[in-house]
């Protein structure tokens, strides 16, 4: 299959623009040929590679609409995939993937980073557009798909769930590694990814008053940088926040920031030398976390709050949950880890069993399957006089 992924794309840092990269690695793999059309905001200059046939800059409707007659002109194009988040397309709430998907005369398959429960009525207008037009449909998890359904009318005999794929990590011994990096005989806690607002660091800072009484050896790292788009807007005022909140609390020995964009191999380092992964987002609509699944890729005891995604994943057992997103509860969650060899042993084992299938090979798979079947459903459709364009 010849297969066209609109989305951000590195060199661009962003959780979606590394899903798209990644994804389409994994269907190459699986013998499909897959260009790129990325998204780029206003602020930077990337250089992209070859793969990159065209990029739209983000508040340019012009772009959009060139974009569609790009693909609409190519006869190779057998399937375009659109990586669906508000934020990353322009105009009013992302409404100007609209403007491409109207011209668009090739079936397209969306991916669907946020679903929310609560959206503005403009924000539904937007997802049940795309959803309804749609040849096919992703979800990461059930309650995202039952939602997509159930408030935004999105046809359910054209939704896949595929989870969000993980890194191969080469395995590591957590001994070798706290070696390495000079953490002999500390327990490690760890949450990485983009730093910003929403992502609960404060909760696992206050978190660490309460572990580091009774574990004096417990270190806590925070790793990754600030979110790009925010630090071009307000430079490291949030970095500096929670620095100073590690001073006021006296935790200066206890937390560590490692302040730069990850490579996969780091981040493979870092979460095998970890004991403990902690995922406290506050927000408790959370769809997706790419951050906890390659936690679970590389079987971590993990601890996390009661966000939509982690209920879903963190089940039968591969996890703990605290029922509110407060640093007490999540100090006796990883207490009761660092008291228990056994726990912890029985929460890895669930985490890496659920996590292991979701390397990115295993992946690729099922999203080339996937995409097999919405081709051949538009080709019968097409027979039949039927477009998939339902709207």
């Amino acid at each position: 299959m010849y297969i066209v992924n609109i989305g951000t794309y590195p060199p661009k840092q962003c959780g979606i623009a590394t899903f798209s990269m990644d994804l389409r690695r994994s269907l190459v793999q699986n013998g499909n040929s897959v260009s790129i059309l990325s998204v780029s905001d206003e602020t930077h200059e990337y250089v992209y590679p070859p793969e990159v046939i065209f990029n739209i800059r983000q508040h340019h409707k012009s772009d959009y609409l060139k974009a569609a007659q790009l693909i609409n002109a190519s006869p190779l194009v057998d399937l375009v995939i659109i990586q669906h988040e508000y934020g990353i397309y322009g105009g009013q709430d992302g409404e100007r993937i609209m403007d491409l998907v109207k011209l668009l005369r090739r079936p397209y398959v969306l991916v669907t980073h946020t679903v929310l429960p609560q959206p503005s009525k403009y924000q539904k207008q937007i997802l049940n557009y795309l959803c309804h037009r749609a040849a096919g449909i992703v979800c990461m998890t059930h309650r995202s798909a039952n939602l997509l359904a159930d408030l935004y009318e999105a046809p359910r005999e054209v939704t896949s769930v595929i989870a969000h794929g993980v890194p191969v990590f080469p395995v590591q011994t957590s001994a070798s590694l706290k070696e390495r990096f000079h953490f002999e005989e500390r327990e490690i806690i760890s949450t990485f990814g983009l730093i910003g607002p929403g992502k609960g660091l404060e909760l696992g800072i206050k978190a660490m008053q309460e572990v580091c009484r009774e574990f004096p050896r417990a270190h806590y790292l925070i790793l990754g940088q600030t979110h790009p788009m925010l630090k071009k807007q307000e430079g490291e005022r949030y970095r500096d926040m929670l620095e100073k909140m590690v001073d006021d609390l006296g935790l200066g020995q206890h937390i560590s920031f490692v302040n730069r964009f990850l490579s996969d191999q780091e981040l493979g380092d870092y979460l095998y030398l970890t004991d403990i992964y902690l995922s406290p987002y506050p927000n408790r609509d959370q769809a997706v976390s790419g951050t906890l699944a390659f936690a679970m890729g590389c079987g971590r005891a993990i601890v996390s709050t009661s966000y939509s995604y982690a209920l879903e994943v963190l089940g039968q057992g591969r996890g703990l949950i605290a029922g509110n997103p407060d640093p007490k509860e999540l100090a006796a969650l990883i207490l009761s880890i660092l008291k228990d060899t056994d726990l912890k042993r029985r929460l890895q084992t669930a985490a890496l069993s659920k996590g292991k299938s979701w390397t990115w090979p295993n992946v690729g798979k099922e999203y080339t399957r996937f995409f097999r079947r919405v081709i051949d459903n538009t080709l019968l459709n097409e027979e039949k006089g039927v477009s998939y364009a339902k709207l």
